[in-house]
């Protein structure tokens, strides 16, 4: 991966743009111009007359430089404000190659989008001074637990090729229906399923789709209990909105890592978890309830240490809310 002349800063990595070998174009900045011109001009500007554009090397560009002396350039974004999302990191672990953390429902694990400060990876590097941290591995936003992220990129590739020869063992829990919602056929667990799935970038949830499988998960159920009233969104319960749930405690080991295996898994038995607001059914866009979090929890992570050769498990100290009714 080609290497950034610009430092990290205030968490954030400066941005790499490509430019086209040729076109209408004579600098630079007219090719900037043209790609973000009508959002921000004056700033465009500024930054080639404050040589804050650079090209490899850390070559300052100015307004006159020629589109053609470049391939690469880097800059730092221009970030709008953020409002501090309600959350807090845990630190579980921390060494000279290693940061374990349990990651809140609703922060995304790198920036994004509207997210940038407000991330996992940015937050960390800012509170912990570590401008070489960079994750092993992503959770979704809006689930929680344990994330591993390397701190040292000497040592780095040696816990990558953990994860790319899937040396590392993950479990998850999630409470989800107790039975299959109306229509779904009754599961005898443990249970393995197996099914192709695909997700592509123009659309917002994975499917589903016919073929040699590439996702697998077990699930077995850990116990029942009653939840509180079921809620008016489809896809949480059997149940009537406003009657009692009998609800379930789920274990889950992907041997995959597809986006949303373990969401769209659960959905495909008629399970849907609770408080997805994409599984079973996709539905409307509201602002984040920070009361109903997803009930998915990235329990435990475990491999053998690249370093020191030794087994080692990290554990999360987080609970889904849903399965102790009435506590936080």
């Amino acid at each position: 991966m080609m290497q950034s002349p610009l430092p990290v800063r205030d968490g954030v990595n400066a941005t790499r743009l490509r430019l086209p070998g040729e076109g209408p174009w004579d600098t630079a900045m007219d090719y900037m111009m043209h790609r973000w011109g009508h959002i921000d001009p004056q700033g465009i500007e500024d930054r080639f007359d404050a040589g804050e554009i650079v090209g490899e090397g850390g070559v300052p560009l100015d307004r006159a430089t020629p589109l053609q002396d470049h391939t690469f350039i880097w800059y730092y974004r221009s970030l709008p404000p953020e409002t501090r999302i309600p959350v807090e990191i845990t630190i579980l672990h921390q060494d000279e190659h290693l940061l374990v953390v349990d990651k809140p429902h609703f922060l995304p694990t790198t920036p994004g989008g509207t997210y940038i400060q407000e991330s996992a990876l940015v937050r960390l590097r800012n509170q912990l001074e570590l401008p070489d941290l960079i994750p092993m591995h992503r959770l979704d936003r809006m689930t929680a637990g344990v994330l591993l992220f390397s701190t040292n990129p000497r040592t780095r590739g040696r816990y990558q090729v953990l994860f790319e020869k899937r040396q590392v063992q993950k479990d998850y829990e999630c409470v989800s229906a107790a039975e299959p919602a109306e229509g779904y056929p009754a599961v005898g667990f443990p249970v393995v399923v197996r099914n192709r799935m695909t997700k592509s970038r123009s659309y917002l949830l994975a499917e589903v789709i016919d073929g040699e499988p590439n996702a697998e998960t077990r699930i077995e159920r850990l116990e029942t209990f009653d939840g509180g009233a079921a809620p008016g969104a489809a896809g949480t319960s059997a149940a009537a909105p406003g009657s009692p749930r009998r609800l379930a405690r789920y274990r889950l080991e992907p041997h995959t890592g597809k986006t949303h295996q373990l969401r769209v898994h659960m959905a495909s038995l008629g399970l849907g978890i609770v408080n997805d607001a994409f599984y079973p059914d996709l539905l409307d866009k509201a602002p984040d309830d920070y009361t109903r979090p997803l009930q998915l929890l990235a329990r435990g992570i475990r491999f053998v240490d690249p370093i020191s050769g030794e087994p080692v498990e990290y554990r999360s100290g987080l609970e889904l809310s849903e399965a102790h009714p009435g506590q936080a």
